[in-house]
């Protein structure tokens, strides 16, 4: 028995409903609709301008093809299955089914005005271009600044949690947990604004980018004046040149910031599944979740596991995108149509990894005690403290103590040291005794330094 037809990719079966939002503007619904959406605009630009000898369109007649491209649905969907089974042409059909609607409307006087001059690519990157800043500023750049507030949330409420810093994996100098989770979101953040800032080109030219059949049809007119106007209508910036395609640059510094920003999120997702093994973190169990088919005890950190791995593939399809995208052989081939096609894939996977960072930054708990113990058993981070009020003692000349570095690393490298070992060490110091009294007052839960107030610099 043959089993009905079922989708491949997770993002469309098992994590659709994750990253729907989405689908409303890179699918390829989406982008036709964003295709019918440019040629009814520039179909009504020239009738407006008068070009190519068009006459102007009543106001209520205008309206209604407006109207119309905004409810572009399921009708429309289906009439561009059939059309482009015929046309073999996905931007021919989209063409035919606005001369359809003309002619619906009373308005065949205009058909010829659809898609003149244009060559494909000329509606494809404006609509590329309208779809994926919307995909951006609309779904994923919220999904973003969730996860920054929720950090920024959990930086303030643990800004003077100490804790053990561990470089290369050892005990270091302590921090405080609410500084390191700033430390992730003002990265994040200043990624967000450079996604933000990305100046989003759209290409209006012709078949090389000349407008030879523009000045041959109309030679009156200021094309680039006129394509510039137009393009800045959609509400894009204009790229006066370029050859058959708008050259991708644009596409390729945002998917390089998203895919950068992806770099970050995988730090933190590595960063707190860490912590939770360290015991630093719990995990606030989920009623009637399950850990292991067969370990009733286990809660495992799967928010972060599932965005670390989605967030790999997110940036392998990013990163070929930037990489692959500014790459046209002479003045136009079609490899950029195929790779443009996996945008809503590269982005979905990055959404679905935010959603789940969202969810599991929700439901892990600090411990305190694990925290503390951290602190109470290393001692000898300290030592970094001791040995440089000493040379500041001699550089004051209230010591002359030779090589302090050395001293307390003889005392406390590859050992464990106490409170006690600690201050008896201070206490034989040849140092002032204002020095002396600071030291023996330090602890390593209050060695933080700046922590807390660092916590404030956050956006």
């Amino acid at each position: 028995m043959t089993m009905p037809a079922q989708p491949l990719s997770p993002l469309d079966g098992r994590y659709q409903r994750q990253v729907a939002g989405l689908s409303e503007h890179l699918s390829e619904a989406g982008l036709n609709r964003a295709r019918v959406h440019v040629e009814v605009e520039w179909l009504l630009w020239v009738a407006e301008h008068g070009l190519f000898g068009a006459s102007p369109v009543e106001a209520s007649d205008a309206d209604a093809l407006r109207q119309w491209a905004a409810g572009f649905g399921q009708a429309e969907i289906d009439w561009l299955a059939e059309k482009e089974a015929v046309t073999r042409h996905d931007v021919k059909a989209v063409e035919y089914l606005v001369r359809d609607r003309l002619a619906q409307l009373g308005l065949e006087r205009l058909s010829e005005a659809v898609h003149i001059a244009c060559t494909s690519e000329d509606i494809n990157n404006l609509s590329y271009a309208l779809t994926v800043r919307a995909a951006v500023h609309d779904v994923w750049l919220p999904a973003l600044r969730a996860v920054i507030d929720r950090l920024r949330e959990l930086a303030v409420e643990q800004r003077d949690r100490p804790m053990l810093s561990l470089t290369h994996g050892q005990p270091a100098t302590p921090t405080t947990l609410g500084k390191e989770l700033a430390v992730v979101a003002w990265r994040l953040e200043r990624q967000a604004k450079r996604i933000e800032g990305v100046e989003v080109l759209g290409k209006f030219a012709g078949a090389t980018g000349t407008f030879s059949a523009h000045v041959v049809a109309e030679p009156d007119a200021d094309w680039p004046a006129t394509a510039s106007a137009f393009v800045a209508s959609l509400g894009l910036t204009w790229n006066p040149l370029t050859t058959q395609i708008e050259s991708h640059d644009w596409q390729a510094e945002l998917f390089g910031a998203i895919s950068h920003a992806g770099r970050i999120l995988h730090n933190l997702a590595t960063d707190v599944w860490t912590y939770i093994m360290l015991g630093a973190f719990t995990q606030i169990p989920v009623a009637g979740a399950t850990g292991s088919s067969t370990m009733p005890h286990k809660i495992n950190p799967i928010r972060f596991e599932n965005a670390e791995a989605n967030l790999e593939i997110a940036s392998a399809l990013l990163e070929s995108l930037s990489a692959t995208l500014v790459t046209s052989r002479l003045q136009r081939d079609l490899t950029d149509s195929s790779t443009q096609r996996n945008i809503g894939v590269a982005l979905g996977h990055s959404l679905l990894a935010l959603d789940n960072l969202r969810r599991g930054l929700g439901e892990i708990a600090v411990s305190d005690a694990a925290l503390d113990a951290a602190l109470e058993g290393n001692w000898e981070v300290l030592a970094e403290a001791i040995q440089t009020v000493i040379r500041a003692e001699v550089l004051a000349g209230r010591s002359s103590i030779d090589d302090p570095y050395a001293q307390l690393k003889e005392l406390t490298r590859g050992q464990r040291v106490g409170q006690a070992e600690l201050v008896a060490f201070v206490d034989r110091l040849d140092i002032s005794e204002g020095a002396k009294e600071r030291l023996r007052r330090l602890t390593p839960h209050t060695y933080t330094g700046l922590a807390s107030e660092l916590v404030d610099r956050l956006p």
